[in-house]
């Protein structure tokens, strides 16, 4: 069998509650507590009665222009050093009290460092009565005449009430009052008031509301709890404190011993059918006045968690919140009785919250429990920081980040008052002294962003349909009843039995009633003639007083269509007159908001103008040195350039020596060789002739007389440059003049390339090594850079001489990033020659940057790289061998034991070489 799964119960809708699109701000009040000690620095000076200076100590740090920063925040109100608890009530408590009693909530709270005043601003002292008591006071004494009797208004435990008949609610109390415990004396000593909560308010500074409402009946309840830790507990609970109550289970059987300890329990957050956030399992006590309500706070204020710290001999270690639920429930349409309609309960409360203070651990000492409860206390300060940062984020520029409420049970339980449930008030008590000026900073910031945090304001309750003024119009009718029954006769009191024995006297006597006979006729008609004249007479009586009283009634129905017509006209001019008011509050609000937004622009202004200030002294100084570096940079370049001059001068000497001293050294072993030659040709070819001599006639003939072989004429020898020619020094242009592409790109012939052959006939005339064309010098040398691109299919050739390019970067494949960083370009390049040999070319270029921001390469030159290997067999003299002919030489012979060889360098590349090169190409040959 298949079960079928349990649907879920979809979640019940929230009522639809009547929106209302005005909003107030969040009212933040500031209260400076007076100085211990008179010799104590003050770092707060009230300037204004809704705005306040901070500055900063002696001593401490200063901001980065060297200037104390002197700050100003602005509030609804500030109450300064000489204020009285009377007139801090008057401002901030009483317009909240009078909301409660019209059927709205409201909620007050006291933020500040420890030691600041938070407490005293509460409760107060005997004497002085702070904003808790006086509030308690001025509910009481406007619904005195008008309370309902104890226990008619009953809770439900569910954050609701029940209305009870007169029966049900006097069972109630009798099973109560039976139930209490019996005093151990009753003696006046007992009932006397704790000294320490005596005398708090005196009958002159009474308070009470006006406009309340007569025709309904009000009740009101206290509970009392503590934040302790982020937990909640409940301060009136009667075996909180109990430590042998034992705890018994549903069988009748303890579950503990009865000298062990029963811890409190914490209660949790509910949400009821409203979707507002309530203590659930939270006593909450009736009282009668506010002698009763304050002893009953009392007895709870004394089970709170205080602590002695360094900085406060009473530290609050947790958050108090007392919460003032007033029940109102309109009377029927005789005005005696309540009307029994849950519906028509209107329940308004007033949370007076007492907020522990911040505090830094390393000011307090506190140590072990004291720091778990200082981080939990400042913990639930930061997340209702948070949620009042995000609400304004949310508020001023239209996101909907969600507000972190159930993060700390402080806001979650106050959520529905920003939310828009009520009223939100807050004092910001602040210590004038200079240890605290920190701390008092952040609370000032937090102070200053809350007030820019808008709460809906609450609508009104639907008003009864019940004719007004029920209540008077029965006390009158008594009045009126007691009046003629007067004038009747009657008593004077309103007794209800004695009114009904005047009435049975005024009717007409009874005849006597005793019956002798059985057979008397006379008794009995005679009684019923006078109970018929007494039942006229009363109806009579009835109908006279029917008349009077609607009679009345018409004449109070008159008085009250007129009174009705007076007060909806009144209403009506009030209605203009707080919308008047309304609109004057937004303009004050308003000025208020431009002028404090006017001292900020001044304040900003300021700033920015010391800031141009110091960005001009600097911008001076600044160009003050770009001047004198330009000026030096000058002269730098003017000395760099005569040493350049003085340097080319000496370096042109120098090279014009040398070159000289080559040229001399040159000829010399070029003469010098030349003769050596000769003299040996000479010698060879004096032996050749005696040798065919000798093999021609059989007999050698005397050699010749030798002759002194002849050396060069001077004038045959290389002529010296000219003096003027030696101290002719280039010029600029001249020394570095770029070759033409012509130029670079001509390859010179054979003959220039290779040196002239000596002649094979002796010749006076040397023959002097051509000189290859000077190249121009690579720019390279002086600090380019190059890109050497070298395929990765390039074949090494193990060749001794190897091209090397200082300063370059070696890439296999060419980009465009390393051309950015260069300025010259070459390329690998390998093929195979004609003769089957590997030629290596160097492609050059020059890197040049494009109007598009890319990079070019202009290719110049071409080197060539090639080595020829040739294998010639070694030519001995045989003796054996004839001499050829006189004057003639075969080629291939070698007629010295000396070998000779001639080394040829090809050169295969344009006019400009490259840098760093130790070669281009070499050719090895063996000379026939």
């Amino acid at each position: 069998m298949i079960r079928q799964a349990k649907a879920k119960t979809p979640r019940k809708p929230p009522p639809k509650k009547p929106s209302s699109n005005q909003k107030d701000p969040v009212g933040v009040y500031c209260r400076v507590r007076p100085l211990g000690l008179e010799d104590e620095e003050c770092c707060i000076e009230v300037i204004s009665s809704s705005t306040i200076q901070l500055h900063a100590p002696e001593g401490f740090k200063t901001n980065r222009n060297g200037e104390y920063k002197e700050t100003q925040y602005s509030f609804k109100k500030v109450f300064g050093l000489s204020i009285t608890q009377i007139e801090l009530f008057e401002h901030v408590a009483k317009p909240l009290v009078d909301d409660l009693i019209h059927g709205k909530n409201g909620l007050l709270f006291t933020y500040g460092v420890t030691g600041s005043g938070k407490t005293f601003t509460m409760t107060g002292s005997p004497g002085q009565g702070g904003l808790l008591p006086r509030s308690l006071d001025m509910i009481f004494n406007s619904i005195g005449p008008y309370q309902a009797k104890r226990y008619v208004f009953k809770t439900d435990e569910k954050n609701g009430l029940e209305v009870q008949n007169e029966v049900d609610a006097l069972l109630e109390r009798q099973r109560r009052e039976n139930n209490m415990p019996v005093p151990k004396s009753s003696s006046s000593s007992s009932r006397q008031k704790d000294p320490e909560i005596a005398d708090m308010i005196t009958s002159a500074e009474a308070y009470k509301t006006d406009a309340v409402d007569e025709d309904s009946s009000y009740t009101v309840f206290v509970s009392y709890i503590e934040i302790y830790n982020n937990y909640i507990y409940d301060l009136l609970e009667e075996n909180q404190e109990d430590a042998i109550k034992p705890k018994w289970n549903g069988g009748g059987t303890p579950v503990r011993q009865n000298t062990e300890f029963i811890p409190p329990q914490s209660k949790i957050l509910r949400e009821d059918q409203n979707h507002n956030m309530y203590v659930a399992g939270c006593m909450e006590v009736e009282v009668k006045s506010a002698e009763e309500a304050f002893q009953v706070f009392w007895r709870g204020q004394k089970k709170r968690k205080v602590a002695n710290t360094s900085l406060n001999r009473e530290s609050s270690r947790s958050h108090s919140v007392l919460i003032v639920k007033l029940a109102q429930a309109p009377l029927d349409a005789d005005g005696d009785n309540i009307l029994q309609d849950r519906n028509q309960v209107t329940v308004s409360q007033l949370c007076l919250v007492d907020l522990a203070g911040s505090e830094r651990t390393g000011r307090t000492g506190a140590e072990g429990t004291r720091v778990r409860e200082a981080g939990n206390i400042n913990q639930s300060l930061l997340n209702l920081r948070t949620c009042m940062e995000v609400l304004r984020e949310n508020q001023l520029y239209g996101t909907n980040r969600m507000v972190p409420y159930r993060d700390s049970k402080v806001t979650h339980l106050f959520k529905n008052y920003f939310d828009g449930e009520g009223k939100v008030r807050m004092v910001v008590c602040v210590n004038p002294k200079a240890d605290d000026y920190e701390e008092t900073l952040l609370v000032m910031r937090f102070a200053e962003m809350t007030q820019e945090v808008e709460v809906a304001r609450p609508v009104d309750r639907p008003i009864c349909g019940f004719t007004p003024g029920r209540r008077h119009r029965n006390q009158a009718f008594k009045e009126e009843l007691s009046r003629k029954l007067d004038e009747r006769g009657g008593p004077l009191g309103g007794d209800l039995t004695s009114v009904i024995t005047n009435l049975a006297h005024s009717l007409p006597p009874l005849p006597s009633c005793e019956l002798i006979d059985p057979h008397d006729d006379i008794t009995l008609p005679r009684l019923m003639e006078a109970l018929q004249n007494r039942h006229r007479v009363r109806q009579m009586m009835i109908d006279d007083y029917n008349e009077a009283a609607n009679r009345i009634k018409s004449m109070l129905q008159d008085l009250d269509n007129s009174q009705i017509s007076k007060d909806n006209f009144i209403h009506e001019q009030n209605g203009k007159l707080v919308e008047l008011d309304r609109i004057l509050q937004n303009s004050r609000a308003e000025i208020e908001r431009l002028e404090k937004k006017n001292k900020m622009q001044e304040h900003k202004i300021d700033i920015l103008q010391k800031t141009t200030k110091i960005y001009e002294g600097d911008k001076r100084s600044l160009q003050t040195e770009l001047e004198t570096r330009e000026q030096r940079l000058q002269r730098e370049q003017l000395e760099k350039r005569r040493i350049e001059q003085r340097l080319n001068g000496v370096v042109t000497d120098t090279q014009y020596k040398w070159e000289k001293e080559c040229d001399r050294r040159v000829n010399a072993m070029q003469l010098e060789m030349q003769n050596k030659l000769w003299v040996k040709d000479e010698k060879l070819k004096q032996l050749k002739a005696i040798v065919t001599d000798s093999k021609t006639s059989g007999h050698p003939a005397l050699p010749p007389r030798q002759t002194q072989p002849q050396r060069p004429s001077r004038e045959e020898l290389p002529q010296k440059p000219s003096r003027e020619d030696r101290l002719q020094v280039p010029s600029r242009e001249d020394r570095f003049q770029r070759p033409s592409r012509e130029e670079r790109f001509q390859r010179p012939s054979r003959e220039e390339r290779l040196p002239a052959k000596r002649s094979a006939s002796p010749s006076p005339v040397p023959t002097t090594t051509p000189v290859r064309a000077l190249h121009r010098r690579s720019r390279s040398a002086g600090g380019e850079k190059w890109v050497d691109h070298k395929p990765s299919s390039s074949v090494d050739l193990g060749t001794v001489l190897q091209p090397v390019i200082p300063n370059a970067i070696q890439v296999s494949t060419a980009s465009e990033k390393a051309l950015s960083k260069c300025d010259r370009y070459v390329l690998t390049h390998q093929e195979v020659a004609s003769d089957g040999e590997i030629q290596t070319q160097l492609i050059k270029g020059e890197v040049i940057k494009t109007r598009g921001g890319g990079q070019s390469v202009q290719f110049t030159d071409i080197e060539t790289l090639r080595q020829e290997l040739t294998t010639v067999p070694r030519l001995k003299r045989k003796s054996s061998e004839g001499a050829p002919a006189s004057g003639e030489q075969t080629d291939g012979s070698w007629t010295d034991v000396e070998t000779r060889c001639s080394v040829a360098m090809e050169m295969r590349a344009g006019s400009n070489m490259g840098p760093g090169y130790t070669h281009q190409g070499i050719t090895k040959r063996r000379k026939p």
